[in-house]
C-alpha cells in the first residue's frame, strides 16, 4: 500500500496518475495546504520542506516503510519499483529523464510563478506577469516542437515524462485552442487513458483556487502559502 499525501494540485495529480497506471494499491491522505496542514509537526516529519506530495510506501525496497518527496524522485522510484513506463534502452531512458527534468525544473516552477503573479498575488505587477507569461509560452513552444516529431513526450513510448506534464498543461491548452496543435493531439491521447482522467480528478476542487474561481481566497491563505506563516521559524 502506498499513501499519497496531497490534494488537488498538479504535483499530487501526476503522482496519482502514475499510481493508477502502474496498478499499485494506494490511498489519498488529504493535505489541505490552504489550511496550513503542510506546516504541522506531523507533516514536517514526512517532509521538512513542507511541500506536497509525499508518498509513504508501506512495502518499501527493504520490506519496511519508505517515505519519499519531490515528484521527479517519486516518479522514478515508482517506475523502477514496477518496471513500467521507463524505457530499458539506455539512450531512450536518458531522454525520458531529460524531459522529466524539463518538467520539474522548467514547466512546474514557471507555470507556478505565472499562476502566483497573475492570479494569487494581492498586488498585480505587470513586469512579473509579462515575464512568466512569456516563459510559459516559450516552454509550450518547446514541447509542441518535440511533439511534432514524436508520439509521446520522450519518444515513441508513453512514459512518466507524459504523466508529469499533463496536470500543468491541460488548463493552458483549453485557453489557447489551435495555438499548439501537437500538444492538443497529445493531450487528447492522454485524456483517452482512463488512469489520466481519474488521476486528474484527485482531490476536491477548492473554491479558493484558480480551478474553483478564487472565491474566498484571502490574505490568510497568502500568509500560509507565501507569507508570515510560511516563513515562521519552527
Amino acid at each position: 500500500m502506498i499513501r499519497l499525501h496531497g490534494g488537488p494540485t498538479p504535483n499530487a495529480r501526476k503522482i496519482a496518475i502514475a499510481l493508477i497506471e502502474m496498478d499499485l494499491p494506494w490511498e489519498l491522505v488529504d493535505v489541505d495546504i490552504l489550511a496550513g496542514d503542510q506546516l504541522t509537526p506531523e507533516f514536517l516529519a514526512l517532509n521538512p520542506n513542507n511541500r506536497t506530495p509525499v508518498i509513504e510506501d508501506l512495502d518499501g525496497p527493504h520490506g519496511r516503510r519508505f517515505v519519499l518527496w519531490e515528484t521527479g524522485a517519486i516518479l522514478l522510484y515508482l517506475a523502477e519499483k514496477t518496471g513500467r513506463f521507463l524505457p530499458a534502452d539506455p539512450e531512450a531512458r536518458a531522454i525520458c529523464w531529460q524531459w522529466l527534468m524539463f518538467q520539474v525544473s522548467g514547466v512546474g516552477p514557471m507555470f507556478g510563478q505565472f499562476a502566483h503573479f497573475a492570479f494569487y498575488a494581492k498586488d498585480k505587477h505587470p513586469y512579473s506577469i509579462d515575464r512568466y507569461t512569456r516563459e510559459t509560452q516559450r516552454l509550450m513552444r518547446v514541447l509542441d516542437g518535440q511533439l511534432a516529431k514524436t508520439e509521446w513526450v520522450a519518444g515513441g513510448d508513453y512514459t512518466i515524462a507524459d504523466m508529469a506534464m499533463i496536470p500543468y498543461l491541460a488548463g493552458s491548452l483549453k485557453g489557447q485552442p489551435g495555438r499548439y496543435p501537437h500538444m492538443e493531439r497529445w493531450s487528447a491521447a492522454m485524456f483517452a487513458r482512463p488512469a489520466v482522467a481519474a488521476g486528474m480528478k484527485v482531490g476536491t476542487a477548492r473554491a479558493e483556487t484558480i480551478e474553483g474561481g478564487l472565491k474566498g481566497f484571502s490574505d490568510e491563505h497568502r500568509s500560509i502559502l507565501w507569507g508570515d506563516r510560511q516563513h515562521a521559524a519552527r
